[in-house]
């Protein structure tokens, strides 16, 4: 128990404090944190709209998280916002731990909850105001209780398990059942259960989570009727089955492994540099009769729970490489399984070969070690302007500002911390030159550069990327109350789905941009890029309307534009 509450508590520190220390900086996060904000202003918590009038694209069930934690102070901010993915994340890392604590070895169960915490894209994910992380703790959950409901030889119904994919529905669509209830199927038919069995259960239980979904579809019907129906088929099996009305994030199958590469760094590198020292023999000829016959023999052998991890991770990456939509947070439920893999894989290396970990580590130190220095270095060296070129270079000099402005005494003590502890390495390494020490510092430093990146690296750079300082500007020359505001996107009208807006405007307006398109109206504030005014001002013109410019960004874009607000009126 002292080592659950210590890692609950290590997790909470290292993640918590940071949740709010970084503006929106892309469309996703002010999009679902707009719904929340919506249920409590109009207090529909069953499919609110918001101020251009659509609807949620996704279950309710984040949205309601959030509003029930912005309850609290009374106001929907980035911080209450991203509670939710951060508790789900901290409590990912704790369950998969006493999952595994039970069912294998603690140096394993140990070292796999620091893979989930630190594995890039769970972690990202953790601080984000999505959906992903939620459905992500569901889904895995499930599968937890769906394996323990095997180790009990399939008796009675695991309420947990179906609870678990009720809620994963509720977060994102029926798919928080679907992964689950495949994933445990192919297992169950790998350990030689009956198809059928297997089958008729897979799907009483998947039923069983529906229930309670049920009752908010049903709602959601009564509410928004057609419309309600069409998005619902078109994200749920029009994603599935490539009949999408619009295209968005296509990629190849492979896009996938891609995708897991990457989403598993740093751990990654420290895997792609042990492979010299992996041994194995090449075959001398393929026989299928003998593969079959090792393959039927290794799953015999093999334990249960290595053979549902497995299956864990080639079942839900192979059904993602259906669709033609791929996304990297799509695949976030294999981590964790893909993490206790990789944990042994690690832990068993370290214990035949040092090599591998020192490399890694000395290459972690290094990286350590200059960014610490670069971040001093920025306080004593100014960077001409002139040095920063392309269509960036706002985002990019804004960034080395913020850096360069840093002085605060947290960020200075993690800076100072990280390159103690990167620089100790060396001595550490004289002394110390096994496996195991080796890899407890490389946990250490990688640790410490996910604290630097959070608490220091990470506000510098994404507030560069905020338009917040722009919606306050514009909220001083239209107060709230003053007049309606709205806006004109081309790229916007001319979608079939995947709406865009200013989204980010929007949430720190507190909803009050209304598309001008939908209701031509006869007064009020215009939000317009200058290249879509070049292209439709003269048109708005002939209709008669007037326009006097208040307001320009500049030289720092808007969706891809120099944000315009004119005050119009029309004759």
């Amino acid at each position: 128990m002292k080592k659950i509450l210590l890692i609950l508590l290590l997790c909470t520190i290292a993640v918590v404090p940071f949740l709010g220390t970084f503006d929106y900086n892309t469309k996703g996060e002010p999009r679902e944190a707009i719904v929340s904000l919506t249920m409590v202003e109009s207090d529909n918590w069953i499919i609110p709209r918001n101020s251009v009038g659509e609807i949620a694209y996704k279950p309710p069930l984040f949205h309601w998280a959030i509003a029930a934690v912005s309850s609290i102070n009374g106001k929907v901010t980035e911080f209450t916002s991203r509670i939710p993915s951060a508790v789900a994340f901290i409590l990912l890392t704790v369950i998969t731990y006493i999952f595994l604590r039970r069912r294998s070895d603690e140096r394993t169960a140990l070292f796999t909850s620091v893979l989930v915490f630190t594995a890039y894209e769970l972690h990202r994910m953790g601080f984000n105001c999505r959906v992903d992380m939620l459905l992500t703790l569901f889904i895995v959950a499930a599968m937890y209780g769906l394996y323990r409901w095997y180790e009990r030889g399939m008796k009675g119904i695991p309420w947990v398990a179906v609870l678990m994919m009720s809620l994963g529905t509720l977060t994102k669509g029926p798919i928080g059942a679907l992964l689950p209830c495949l994933v445990t199927g192919v297992f169950l038919l790998l350990r030689k259960v009956n198809f059928f069995k297997a089958l008729l259960w897979m799907m009483a239980l998947g039923l069983l989570s529906l229930i309670i979904p049920a009752c908010w579809y049903f709602a959601a019907y009564q509410q928004a009727g057609d419309e309600f129906v069409q998005l619902m088929m078109e994200e749920n099996v029009g994603r599935m089955t490539n009949t999408m009305t619009y295209k968005v994030h296509e990629a190849p199958w492979f896009m996938n492994f891609a995708y897991i590469l990457m989403s598993m760094a740093p751990w990654t590198l420290l895997g792609l540099i042990s492979l010299r020292w992996l041994h194995y023999s090449s075959p001398k000829g393929i026989k299928w009769a003998t593969i079959r016959e090792n393959t039927s023999s290794w799953l015999r052998r093999v334990h249960p729970l290595t053979l549902y991890a497995l299956t864990a991770v080639v079942v839900i990456t192979l059904f993602f490489c259906i669709p033609e939509c791929k996304r990297s947070v799509y695949l976030m439920p294999i981590y964790p399984f893909l993490s206790f893999l990789t944990a042994k894989y690690l832990l068993r290396m370290s214990q035949r070969h040092s090599c591998p970990f020192g490399i890694y580590a000395g290459f972690l130190s290094v990286f350590g070690i200059i960014i610490a220095l670069l971040f001093i270095a920025l306080k004593f060296v100014a960077l001409p302007s002139s040095m920063f070129h392309g269509k960036n270079a706002f985002d990019s000099q804004e960034m080395v500002s913020n850096l360069s402005g840093d002085n605060s005494i947290v960020s200075w003590m993690i800076i100072l911390l990280t390159l103690i502890a990167c620089g100790l390495w060396w001595r550490w390494r004289r002394q110390h030159r096994g496996g195991q020490p080796a890899l407890q510092a490389i946990i250490v430093m990688t640790l410490l550069l996910y604290l630097c990146f959070d608490a220091v690296l990470k506000p510098s750079i994404l507030n560069a990327k905020s338009q917040k300082h722009i919606a306050q500007q514009i909220e001083a020359l239209v107060p709230q109350g003053q007049g309606q505001l709205y806006e004109y996107i081309e790229k916007g009208i001319q979608a079939k789905g995947d709406p865009i807006h200013y989204y980010e405007l929007n949430f720190y307006m507190g909803d009050r941009i209304d598309n001008f398109h939908l209701r031509k109206p006869q007064s009020g504030y215009l939000l317009i890029g200058d290249k879509d005014a070049e292209l439709r001002m003269a048109e708005f013109q002939n209709e008669g309307y007037q326009f006097k410019l208040l307001y320009t960004s500049g030289q720092e874009p808007v969706l891809k534009q120099t944000l315009q607000l004119y005050q119009f009126w029309k004759l």
